[in-house]
């Protein structure tokens, strides 16, 4: 089971982006996030008449190392580590290390 989710709502730890707070839009590999409006770049590209892409400059987010991130716990109001318990019915789930709630 992974640490880190998406649709999890994280802080960025180091950076450009350092503080900003966003959704995980999508993991890249083993070790890669692309967090919503964070690490957004530029892009300057040519049209393609074949597949009618339009040229112009593009706007779009990279992924960030995991490493980087934090999960978002609500009830502190801060970023926070994540670790495993085990529920009733043996089944595996994430809760935060501060306060022992679950994700």
């Amino acid at each position: 089971m992974k640490k880190i989710k998406k649709g999890d709502d994280v802080v960025i730890l180091a950076g450009k982006d350092k503080g900003k707070r966003g959704t995980v839009t999508n993991l890249t590999g083993i070790d890669r996030v692309t967090v919503q409006g964070v690490n957004t770049v530029k892009k300057h590209q040519k049209p393609n008449p074949s597949t009618g892409a339009a040229g112009g400059i593009i706007n779009f987010e990279l992924p960030i190392h995991i490493s980087n991130v934090a999960l978002y716990n609500v009830a502190a109001k801060k970023n926070d580590r994540v670790g495993f318990q085990y529920d009733s019915e043996q089944k595996k789930i994430r809760v935060f290390r501060s306060n022992g709630e679950k994700v």
